[in-house]
C-alpha cells in the first residue's frame, strides 16, 4: 500500500505539489480558488505522496443535491490524475479502493465524469454508465432585453454570489446544495461574464448567449424559466437548458452526448431513485 494522504488543503507544500501535478496533467491550478476562500471542506484530495511529492490523485467532492425537493448525499469524484513518470503502478486503483472504503454506506451514491480513454477502468469498482438528458426548444420573444450583466471581477462580487447561492433556491429538478465553492470554481474564474440579474423578481441567472441561442446554466431565485428566457429579449430564438426543468412540457428531450465525457454512477440513489431524464448541472462538473 502506498502512502495515501487526504484532506491536506492547508498544507502549503502538499497543496503546491498538487497544483504542480494538476498543471502538468490538466493545465489547471487551484491556488487562486484556495486563496479566494472557495476551496471548502467539500473538496478533499486523496493523493499518493512519495518523498513529499503528489504523484497520483483522486479528489472527493461532497455534492449534496436537491432532487425533487429532497436532499440526497452524493460524492463526485474528480481531478483524477497520475504523474506520467509514475503511471502503471496501480496508484489510481489504490486511491479508488480507499475512497470507496471510506464512503461506502455513508452516502447515497457516487458519480464521476470520465474521459473516453479510461471508460474501462471505473466498472472495476462497481460504477455503471449513466445517461443524462438535455432539454431545449425554440422560442419567440417579443420584448426587449430586461436582464442586466453582473460583474464577477472582485471579491465583493464573489461574496455576494456566494450568499445568493447559499440562500436562494434554484428553478430546477435537481441542483447542488451546500457547495457554493464548486459553483465558484467556475463563476470566479472561467465564466465571469455569464451572470445576469433580473430586477423585477430579484433573480440571478447564469447563462451564455451564442448567436440566437440562450444556454441557461442556472437560475437562482423563484422566477420561472419562461420569464427568464423572455427577459433576454427578442433576439433569442432557441433555449438550451444545462439543468433539468421541473416542468418539461414543451421541451424536446435528447440524450446528452458530450465529447470525451462519460458519466459513471454507483450506489442506491442511482439504482433505485434517480431517473435518467435529468442531467447534472454543467457548472458543477468537477
Amino acid at each position: 500500500m502506498s502512502n495515501i494522504i487526504n484532506n491536506y488543503r492547508d498544507n502549503d507544500a502538499l497543496r503546491a505539489s498538487f497544483n504542480e501535478l494538476a498543471e502538468k496533467v490538466f493545465g489547471l491550478n487551484f491556488e487562486n480558488w484556495y486563496q479566494n476562500g472557495f476551496w471548502k471542506d467539500n473538496y478533499i484530495p486523496y493523493s499518493v505522496v512519495i518523498d513529499g511529492k503528489v504523484v497520483s490523485n483522486v479528489s472527493v467532492n461532497r455534492c449534496n443535491v436537491n432532487y425533487n425537493g429532497k436532499t440526497v448525499k452524493l460524492i463526485q469524484l474528480g481531478t483524477v490524475m497520475t504523474d506520467p513518470d509514475f503511471r502503471g503502478k496501480g496508484y489510481a486503483r489504490e486511491l479508488m479502493e480507499q475512497i470507496i472504503s471510506d464512503y461506502e454506506g455513508k452516502v447515497d451514491g457516487m458519480y464521476l465524469f470520465a474521459n473516453d480513454s479510461v471508460t474501462s477502468f471505473y466498472p472495476l469498482f462497481g460504477f455503471k454508465e449513466g445517461k443524462e438528458y438535455q432539454f431545449s426548444k425554440e422560442v419567440q420573444n417579443d420584448g426587449e432585453r430586461l436582464v442586466a450583466p453582473v460583474s464577477m471581477s472582485c471579491k465583493e462580487d464573489w461574496d455576494k454570489m456566494v450568499s445568493i447561492i447559499n440562500e436562494r433556491s434554484q428553478n430546477a429538478k435537481m441542483y447542488m446544495v451546500d457547495n457554493s465553492g464548486l459553483y465558484m470554481f467556475y463563476l470566479s474564474q472561467f465564466i465571469q461574464e455569464s451572470v445576469f440579474h433580473l430586477s423585477d423578481s430579484d433573480t440571478y441567472i447564469v447563462a451564455d448567449i451564442e448567436g440566437d441561442t440562450l444556454i441557461l446554466h442556472a437560475i437562482f431565485g423563484d422566477c420561472d424559466i419562461e420569464t427568464v428566457v423572455s427577459a433576454f429579449g427578442k433576439e433569442i430564438k432557441n433555449v438550451v437548458l444545462c439543468f433539468s426543468p421541473n416542468d418539461p412540457v414543451g421541451y424536446t428531450k435528447q440524450e446528452l452526448h458530450e465529447e470525451d465525457t462519460t458519466l459513471f454512477v454507483r450506489g442506491d440513489f442511482f439504482e433505485n431513485t434517480w431517473v435518467d431524464d435529468v442531467m447534472f448541472q454543467s457548472i458543477t462538473h468537477a
